[in-house]
């Protein structure tokens, strides 16, 4: 691990079988959410009846409308878990929510170059204080992070979103970082924009950030030449995770009655993006 913080070499436990390690309290995923649906016969020796799963994912959580009031409650999102694969391998009652606010890269196999942030915010979908979410977050403060429950958790998710709506893509279809797209201005407008259609989305579904389009920006910006995970995959040869973080929203748009035409174009172009590397790969 290579980090302003210090760097350091860690030497995890580790296998590829799960039924080695057993059912287990908490189980925190690092997989893309693209990966989910395929995941539970790794996932299932790992479970008891109170077994948690954290997922550490960007975009809409395939848990997004569990324990949650209101006329959309249970609704299933198509685009994040397609038939119910996703809920059928990692059920909703066993979701804690996770938002990681921190750029890193992996600079070779087994290296991991970290730029910024040590937080994952977490909750119940329900917005509860539970022990089960404390026990997680004692145990990830105990390893030097920070990792508030929030009883709203859902906020964190679009305030995040609104960078990764717009720069993972864009990133994708441009090789550009994140302070190329900031300081080159026809795509400084077009993440505006998106972000603008974004907050649209959510405020349609009760959820208000309060943080503005320009401090998100400049957030963004400092980041300097990190390149998202999107591009990482990209250049990996790796399936892009944009179904959750880009399609979801326009699904919700649809969903809500939000306009989001400029959302719509850059969806068609990443969908085909990604259509053309399935292509290649075959």
């Amino acid at each position: 691990m290579h980090s302003p913080r210090g760097d350091f070499t860690a030497h995890p436990h580790a296998t590829d079988q799960p039924t080695e390690v057993g059912p287990v309290d908490h189980i925190f995923l690092g997989l893309k959410a693209n990966q989910y649906a395929a995941c539970g016969p790794l996932v299932r020796p790992m479970l008891h009846d109170g077994t948690t799963i954290i997922a550490a994912q960007n975009g809409i959580p395939w848990w997004y409308f569990h324990g949650m009031s209101g006329k959309y409650q249970g609704h299933r999102i198509e685009s994040v878990d397609p038939g119910g694969a996703v809920s059928a391998a990692l059920p909703v009652h066993r979701a804690i929510g996770c938002v990681v606010y921190a750029a890193t890269e992996i600079s070779a196999p087994g290296q991991i170059r970290h730029l910024e942030g040590t937080r994952l915010s977490i909750g119940e979908p329900d917005g509860t204080q539970s022990a089960r979410c404390r026990e997680f977050a004692d145990a990830m403060i105990a390893g030097g992070l920070k990792c508030p429950i929030e009883t709203d958790l859902r906020r964190d998710i679009w305030v995040k979103l609104m960078g990764n709506i717009a720069f993972n893509p864009i990133s994708a279809l441009t090789r550009a970082s994140m302070i190329g797209i900031c300081q080159h201005m026809s795509t400084r407008g077009l993440v505006i924009e998106m972000m603008r259609e974004t907050l649209e989305v959510a405020a349609n579904l009760g959820v208000r950030p309060d943080i503005s389009i320009e401090r998100r920006l400049a957030g963004a910006e400092r980041a300097g030449e990190h390149k998202t995970s999107t591009l990482q995959d990209l250049e990996k040869g790796k399936p892009l995770e944009l179904d959750a973080i880009l399609r979801a929203v326009v699904e919700l748009a649809d969903l809500t009655g939000a306009a989001v035409p400029v959302l719509r174009v850059v969806n068609a172009l990443a969908d085909l993006l990604s259509e053309q590397l399935e292509l290649a790969a075959a």
